[in-house]
Protein backbone atom coordinates (compact mmCIF):
# COMPACT_ATOMS: atom_id res chain seq x y z
CA UNK A 1 0.00 0.00 0.00
CA UNK A 2 2.77 2.45 0.78
CA UNK A 3 4.88 1.85 -2.29
CA UNK A 4 1.81 2.27 -4.33
CA UNK A 5 1.24 5.46 -2.86
CA UNK A 6 4.72 6.47 -3.22
CA UNK A 7 4.54 5.01 -7.15
CA UNK A 8 1.76 8.02 -7.52
CA UNK A 9 3.29 10.75 -6.47
CA UNK A 10 6.33 9.55 -8.46
CA UNK A 11 4.13 9.38 -11.91
CA UNK A 12 2.78 13.29 -11.03
CA UNK A 13 6.59 13.98 -10.67
CA UNK A 14 7.65 12.95 -13.89
CA UNK A 15 4.72 13.75 -15.58
CA UNK A 16 5.52 17.38 -14.52
CA UNK A 17 9.19 17.50 -15.86
CA UNK A 18 8.39 16.69 -19.71
CA UNK A 19 11.51 18.67 -21.44
CA UNK A 20 12.80 18.98 -24.65
CA UNK A 21 15.88 16.86 -25.68
CA UNK A 22 18.57 18.02 -27.73
CA UNK A 23 18.56 16.32 -31.80
CA UNK A 24 21.69 15.19 -31.16
CA UNK A 25 20.58 12.77 -28.22
CA UNK A 26 17.95 11.72 -30.41
CA UNK A 27 19.52 10.81 -33.72
CA UNK A 28 22.53 9.29 -35.23
CA UNK A 29 24.07 10.02 -38.81
CA UNK A 30 24.03 8.21 -40.91
CA UNK A 31 27.92 6.50 -42.08
CA UNK A 32 29.08 7.65 -38.82
CA UNK A 33 29.09 4.52 -36.88
CA UNK A 34 31.36 2.05 -35.46
CA UNK A 35 32.71 -1.45 -36.40
CA UNK A 36 33.13 -4.72 -35.04
CA UNK A 37 36.67 -6.09 -34.58
CA UNK A 38 37.66 -9.95 -34.37
CA UNK A 39 40.65 -11.49 -33.79
CA UNK A 40 41.76 -15.31 -32.58
CA UNK A 41 44.88 -15.09 -30.10
CA UNK A 42 46.69 -16.84 -27.12
CA UNK A 43 46.94 -15.66 -24.05
CA UNK A 44 50.19 -16.59 -21.77
CA UNK A 45 51.99 -16.77 -18.75
CA UNK A 46 49.09 -18.08 -16.61
CA UNK A 47 50.19 -19.97 -13.46
CA UNK A 48 48.48 -23.42 -14.12
CA UNK A 49 45.10 -22.29 -15.27
CA UNK A 50 45.62 -22.33 -18.76
CA UNK A 51 44.25 -25.04 -21.48
CA UNK A 52 44.20 -28.14 -20.51
CA UNK A 53 46.02 -30.82 -23.32
CA UNK A 54 42.36 -32.01 -24.35
CA UNK A 55 42.03 -28.14 -25.91
CA UNK A 56 43.60 -29.27 -28.89
CA UNK A 57 43.58 -25.96 -30.71
CA UNK A 58 45.62 -24.66 -28.24
CA UNK A 59 48.24 -27.29 -28.37
CA UNK A 60 48.38 -26.48 -32.43
CA UNK A 61 48.10 -22.55 -32.24
CA UNK A 62 51.00 -22.69 -29.68
CA UNK A 63 53.13 -25.10 -31.92
CA UNK A 64 53.10 -22.76 -35.10
CA UNK A 65 53.53 -20.26 -33.66
CA UNK A 66 56.81 -21.60 -32.28
CA UNK A 67 57.21 -22.72 -35.97
CA UNK A 68 57.04 -18.88 -37.04
CA UNK A 69 60.21 -18.25 -34.96
CA UNK A 70 62.04 -21.34 -36.38
CA UNK A 71 61.25 -23.81 -33.95
CA UNK A 72 60.19 -27.09 -34.22
CA UNK A 73 58.52 -29.33 -31.55
CA UNK A 74 56.57 -32.65 -31.74
CA UNK A 75 52.82 -31.60 -31.39
CA UNK A 76 52.74 -35.01 -28.93
CA UNK A 77 55.51 -33.06 -26.76
CA UNK A 78 53.72 -30.06 -25.88
CA UNK A 79 52.16 -29.75 -22.91
CA UNK A 80 50.18 -26.89 -21.67
CA UNK A 81 49.12 -25.50 -18.50
CA UNK A 82 50.09 -21.95 -19.16
CA UNK A 83 48.65 -20.49 -22.52
CA UNK A 84 45.21 -20.37 -23.43
CA UNK A 85 43.59 -19.87 -26.60
CA UNK A 86 41.31 -16.62 -26.59
CA UNK A 87 39.05 -14.97 -29.11
CA UNK A 88 39.60 -10.83 -29.07
CA UNK A 89 37.08 -8.31 -29.62
CA UNK A 90 36.96 -4.73 -29.94
CA UNK A 91 34.70 -1.79 -31.34
CA UNK A 92 36.41 0.69 -33.79
CA UNK A 93 35.16 4.02 -32.83
CA UNK A 94 34.10 6.28 -36.11
CA UNK A 95 36.90 8.80 -37.22
CA UNK A 96 39.66 7.06 -35.36
CA UNK A 97 43.23 7.54 -36.94
CA UNK A 98 46.08 4.84 -37.49
CA UNK A 99 48.31 5.07 -34.43
CA UNK A 100 45.81 5.31 -32.03
CA UNK A 101 44.78 2.75 -29.61
CA UNK A 102 41.61 1.18 -28.48
CA UNK A 103 40.32 -1.51 -25.43
CA UNK A 104 39.76 -5.14 -26.30
CA UNK A 105 37.83 -7.47 -24.47
CA UNK A 106 39.70 -11.07 -24.18
CA UNK A 107 37.15 -14.20 -24.02
CA UNK A 108 38.27 -17.49 -23.18
CA UNK A 109 37.37 -20.56 -25.66
CA UNK A 110 39.16 -23.59 -24.04
CA UNK A 111 38.64 -25.33 -21.09
CA UNK A 112 41.35 -22.20 -18.92
CA UNK A 113 40.34 -21.88 -15.50
CA UNK A 114 42.06 -18.34 -15.34
CA UNK A 115 43.23 -15.28 -17.40
CA UNK A 116 44.61 -13.61 -14.30
CA UNK A 117 48.17 -12.77 -14.81
CA UNK A 118 48.35 -13.93 -18.67
CA UNK A 119 49.22 -11.51 -21.55
CA UNK A 120 48.08 -11.45 -24.85
CA UNK A 121 50.38 -12.52 -27.53
CA UNK A 122 50.17 -10.21 -30.82
CA UNK A 123 46.50 -10.36 -32.68
CA UNK A 124 45.34 -9.21 -35.84
CA UNK A 125 42.12 -7.98 -35.32
CA UNK A 126 39.58 -7.96 -38.51
CA UNK A 127 36.59 -6.52 -39.45
CA UNK A 128 33.63 -8.62 -41.58
CA UNK A 129 35.65 -7.42 -44.62
CA UNK A 130 38.68 -10.10 -43.36
CA UNK A 131 40.85 -6.79 -43.68
CA UNK A 132 42.82 -6.11 -40.56
CA UNK A 133 42.39 -3.12 -38.89
CA UNK A 134 44.28 -3.08 -35.86
CA UNK A 135 46.99 -4.95 -33.49
CA UNK A 136 46.26 -6.12 -30.26
CA UNK A 137 48.88 -7.24 -27.33
CA UNK A 138 49.37 -6.28 -23.75
CA UNK A 139 48.60 -7.89 -19.86
CA UNK A 140 44.71 -8.78 -19.39
CA UNK A 141 43.29 -7.35 -16.75
CA UNK A 142 40.32 -9.55 -15.51
CA UNK A 143 39.03 -7.44 -12.39
CA UNK A 144 38.44 -10.82 -10.15
CA UNK A 145 39.94 -13.73 -9.09
CA UNK A 146 39.09 -17.49 -8.16
CA UNK A 147 39.97 -19.53 -5.70
CA UNK A 148 39.13 -23.44 -4.75
CA UNK A 149 39.91 -25.71 -2.25
CA UNK A 150 38.84 -29.69 -1.42
CA UNK A 151 35.32 -28.69 -0.42
CA UNK A 152 34.58 -25.12 -0.98
CA UNK A 153 35.16 -22.66 -4.14
CA UNK A 154 35.25 -19.03 -4.57
CA UNK A 155 34.74 -16.33 -7.56
CA UNK A 156 34.45 -13.07 -8.19
CA UNK A 157 33.67 -11.55 -11.75
CA UNK A 158 34.19 -13.70 -14.54
CA UNK A 159 37.71 -14.48 -14.35
CA UNK A 160 37.74 -16.30 -17.73
CA UNK A 161 36.74 -12.90 -19.45
CA UNK A 162 39.66 -10.33 -19.20
CA UNK A 163 40.17 -6.63 -21.07
CA UNK A 164 43.34 -4.96 -22.24
CA UNK A 165 43.16 -0.68 -21.74
CA UNK A 166 44.66 0.39 -24.75
CA UNK A 167 45.60 -2.87 -26.05
CA UNK A 168 45.57 -2.05 -29.61
CA UNK A 169 47.22 0.00 -31.94
CA UNK A 170 44.70 0.94 -34.87
CA UNK A 171 46.59 0.05 -38.24
CA UNK A 172 43.55 1.40 -41.13
CA UNK A 173 41.11 3.79 -40.39
CA UNK A 174 37.04 3.75 -42.20
CA UNK A 175 37.50 6.43 -44.50
CA UNK A 176 34.15 8.90 -43.67
CA UNK A 177 34.49 12.18 -45.44
CA UNK A 178 31.50 14.52 -44.55
CA UNK A 179 32.19 17.61 -46.03
CA UNK A 180 31.86 16.08 -49.42
CA UNK A 181 27.95 15.16 -48.80
CA UNK A 182 25.61 17.23 -50.16
CA UNK A 183 22.83 15.69 -48.28
CA UNK A 184 22.99 14.01 -44.80
CA UNK A 185 20.61 11.53 -43.66
CA UNK A 186 19.80 11.47 -39.99
CA UNK A 187 18.23 8.49 -37.97
CA UNK A 188 16.34 8.84 -35.11
CA UNK A 189 16.65 6.02 -32.29
CA UNK A 190 12.98 5.50 -32.06
CA UNK A 191 10.10 5.39 -35.00
CA UNK A 192 7.90 8.18 -34.64
CA UNK A 193 5.79 10.54 -37.47
CA UNK A 194 5.44 13.35 -34.64
CA UNK A 195 9.14 13.61 -33.47
CA UNK A 196 10.66 13.69 -36.98
CA UNK A 197 8.08 16.28 -37.95
CA UNK A 198 9.01 18.52 -35.00
CA UNK A 199 12.64 18.13 -35.66
CA UNK A 200 12.16 18.83 -39.53
CA UNK A 201 10.31 22.20 -38.67
CA UNK A 202 12.68 22.82 -35.82
CA UNK A 203 15.67 22.48 -38.14
CA UNK A 204 14.09 24.98 -40.81
CA UNK A 205 13.35 27.78 -38.78
CA UNK A 206 17.44 27.54 -37.28
CA UNK A 207 18.39 27.50 -40.98
CA UNK A 208 15.77 29.93 -42.24
CA UNK A 209 14.41 27.45 -45.53
CA UNK A 210 13.36 24.29 -46.13
CA UNK A 211 16.36 22.51 -45.72
CA UNK A 212 15.38 19.33 -43.88
CA UNK A 213 12.52 17.32 -44.84
CA UNK A 214 11.19 13.86 -43.56
CA UNK A 215 11.32 10.45 -45.81
CA UNK A 216 9.92 8.67 -43.30
CA UNK A 217 9.20 7.33 -39.64
CA UNK A 218 12.65 7.68 -38.56
CA UNK A 219 14.87 9.14 -40.86
CA UNK A 220 15.10 13.12 -42.31
CA UNK A 221 17.04 14.44 -45.15
CA UNK A 222 19.82 17.14 -44.37
CA UNK A 223 20.37 19.29 -47.05
CA UNK A 224 23.92 21.31 -46.72
CA UNK A 225 23.33 24.97 -47.19
CA UNK A 226 25.62 26.71 -49.82
CA UNK A 227 27.04 28.37 -46.44
CA UNK A 228 28.29 25.40 -45.18
CA UNK A 229 29.22 23.52 -48.13
CA UNK A 230 32.69 22.19 -46.75
CA UNK A 231 31.88 23.19 -43.17
CA UNK A 232 29.28 19.95 -42.51
CA UNK A 233 31.10 19.20 -39.07
CA UNK A 234 30.01 23.02 -38.20
CA UNK A 235 26.68 22.31 -39.77
CA UNK A 236 26.14 19.12 -37.62
CA UNK A 237 26.96 21.04 -34.35
CA UNK A 238 24.65 23.39 -35.06
CA UNK A 239 22.15 21.14 -35.32
CA UNK A 240 22.36 19.38 -33.04
CA UNK A 241 21.71 21.66 -30.56
CA UNK A 242 18.32 22.01 -31.40
CA UNK A 243 15.84 20.92 -28.98
CA UNK A 244 12.68 19.29 -30.35
CA UNK A 245 9.88 17.62 -27.89
CA UNK A 246 10.05 13.71 -28.59
CA UNK A 247 6.60 12.34 -28.53
CA UNK A 248 6.00 9.41 -26.18
CA UNK A 249 3.90 6.23 -27.45
CA UNK A 250 0.98 4.96 -25.31
CA UNK A 251 2.61 2.13 -23.84
CA UNK A 252 3.06 0.53 -20.49
CA UNK A 253 6.46 -1.87 -19.67
CA UNK A 254 6.16 -4.87 -17.24
CA UNK A 255 9.15 -6.59 -15.65
CA UNK A 256 7.23 -9.48 -13.45
CA UNK A 257 10.05 -10.85 -12.19
CA UNK A 258 11.04 -7.34 -9.93
CA UNK A 259 7.27 -6.25 -9.77
CA UNK A 260 8.45 -3.12 -11.82
CA UNK A 261 5.78 -1.30 -14.32
CA UNK A 262 6.79 1.90 -16.01
CA UNK A 263 3.39 3.73 -18.01
CA UNK A 264 4.21 6.19 -20.77
CA UNK A 265 2.52 9.83 -20.26
CA UNK A 266 0.16 8.94 -23.03
CA UNK A 267 -1.59 5.94 -21.38
CA UNK A 268 -5.33 6.03 -21.28
CA UNK A 269 -7.99 3.80 -20.18
CA UNK A 270 -11.14 3.44 -21.28
CA UNK A 271 -14.41 2.99 -18.91
CA UNK A 272 -13.73 -0.11 -16.69
CA UNK A 273 -14.63 -1.12 -13.75
CA UNK A 274 -11.96 -2.79 -11.40
CA UNK A 275 -12.38 -5.44 -8.57
CA UNK A 276 -10.11 -6.85 -6.34
CA UNK A 277 -10.20 -9.42 -3.33
CA UNK A 278 -7.78 -11.83 -2.02
CA UNK A 279 -8.88 -15.82 -1.52
CA UNK A 280 -6.21 -17.30 1.20
CA UNK A 281 -6.56 -21.30 2.20
CA UNK A 282 -4.51 -21.85 5.52
CA UNK A 283 -4.04 -25.47 5.79
CA UNK A 284 -2.29 -26.63 9.18
CA UNK A 285 -0.93 -30.03 10.13
CA UNK A 286 -0.72 -31.29 13.72
CA UNK A 287 -0.17 -34.43 14.35
CA UNK A 288 -0.65 -36.31 17.46
CA UNK A 289 0.96 -39.29 18.83
CA UNK A 290 -1.45 -41.68 20.40
CA UNK A 291 -0.38 -44.64 22.98
CA UNK A 292 -1.79 -47.53 24.45
CA UNK A 293 -2.88 -48.11 28.24
CA UNK A 294 -0.38 -49.95 30.02
CA UNK A 295 -0.97 -53.95 29.18
CA UNK A 296 -3.54 -53.01 26.88
CA UNK A 297 -2.12 -54.94 23.90
CA UNK A 298 -1.58 -52.29 21.46
CA UNK A 299 0.91 -50.00 19.76
CA UNK A 300 2.21 -46.16 19.66
CA UNK A 301 0.75 -44.90 16.79
CA UNK A 302 0.56 -41.01 14.94
CA UNK A 303 -2.41 -40.09 13.91
CA UNK A 304 -3.21 -37.22 11.45
CA UNK A 305 -4.98 -33.80 13.01
CA UNK A 306 -5.65 -31.45 9.56
CA UNK A 307 -6.66 -28.01 10.13
CA UNK A 308 -8.03 -26.04 7.07
CA UNK A 309 -9.32 -22.58 7.39
CA UNK A 310 -10.83 -20.00 4.20
CA UNK A 311 -10.37 -16.51 4.49
CA UNK A 312 -11.68 -14.11 1.66
CA UNK A 313 -11.62 -10.53 1.42
CA UNK A 314 -14.43 -8.02 0.33
CA UNK A 315 -13.66 -7.36 -3.16
CA UNK A 316 -13.91 -3.37 -3.47
CA UNK A 317 -14.89 -1.80 -7.03
CA UNK A 318 -13.71 1.28 -8.48
CA UNK A 319 -14.62 2.57 -11.68
CA UNK A 320 -12.84 4.55 -14.08
CA UNK A 321 -14.44 6.82 -16.22
CA UNK A 322 -13.61 7.25 -20.49
CA UNK A 323 -9.87 8.38 -21.20
CA UNK A 324 -8.48 8.29 -17.27
CA UNK A 325 -4.46 8.84 -17.21
CA UNK A 326 -2.30 6.88 -15.88
CA UNK A 327 -2.46 8.55 -12.45
CA UNK A 328 -5.75 8.65 -12.30
CA UNK A 329 -5.48 4.42 -12.65
CA UNK A 330 -2.86 4.75 -9.83
CA UNK A 331 -5.13 6.29 -7.07
CA UNK A 332 -8.07 3.58 -8.86
CA UNK A 333 -5.60 0.93 -7.89
CA UNK A 334 -4.74 2.57 -4.34
CA UNK A 335 -7.97 2.57 -3.14
CA UNK A 336 -8.26 -0.59 -3.79
CA UNK A 337 -5.49 -1.74 -1.90
CA UNK A 338 -3.22 -2.99 -4.57
CA UNK A 339 0.43 -3.99 -4.34
CA UNK A 340 2.90 -3.75 -6.94
CA UNK A 341 2.62 -7.12 -7.93
CA UNK A 342 -1.08 -6.56 -7.99
CA UNK A 343 -1.00 -3.93 -9.96
CA UNK A 344 0.41 -5.89 -12.66
CA UNK A 345 -2.28 -8.37 -12.58
CA UNK A 346 -4.52 -5.34 -12.87
CA UNK A 347 -3.19 -4.06 -15.79
CA UNK A 348 -2.86 -7.33 -17.89
CA UNK A 349 -6.37 -8.13 -16.86
CA UNK A 350 -7.64 -4.26 -18.09
CA UNK A 351 -5.75 -4.79 -21.49
CA UNK A 352 -7.36 -8.27 -22.37
CA UNK A 353 -10.63 -6.67 -21.90
CA UNK A 354 -9.35 -4.33 -24.44
CA UNK A 355 -9.79 -1.06 -21.86
CA UNK A 356 -6.10 -0.51 -21.86
CA UNK A 357 -5.50 1.83 -24.68
CA UNK A 358 -1.71 1.39 -24.87
CA UNK A 359 1.15 -1.62 -26.02
CA UNK A 360 1.81 -3.59 -23.21
CA UNK A 361 4.98 -4.97 -23.13
CA UNK A 362 6.23 -7.86 -20.59
CA UNK A 363 10.12 -7.96 -20.40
Amino acid sequence: MRRLILWTGLFMLLLGTVRAARLKDLVSVEGVRSNQLVGYGLVVGLKGTGDGDQTKFTVQSVVNMLERFGIRVPRAQVKLKNAAAVMVTAELPPFVKPGQRIDVLVSSIGDAKSLQGGTLLLTPLRGPDGRVYALAQGPVSIGGFGAAGAGARVQVNHPTVGRVPNGAVVERAVPVDLNDKGVIKLSFRETDFTTVARAVEAINDLLHGPYARALDGRTLALTVPRVYRGRVVELLARVGEVEVEPDVPARVVIDERTGTVVMGENVRISRVAIAHGNLSVVIRERPQVVQPQPFAGGRTVVVPRTRIQAREQKARIVVLEEGASIGELVRALNAVGATPRDLIAVLQAIKAAGALQAELVII
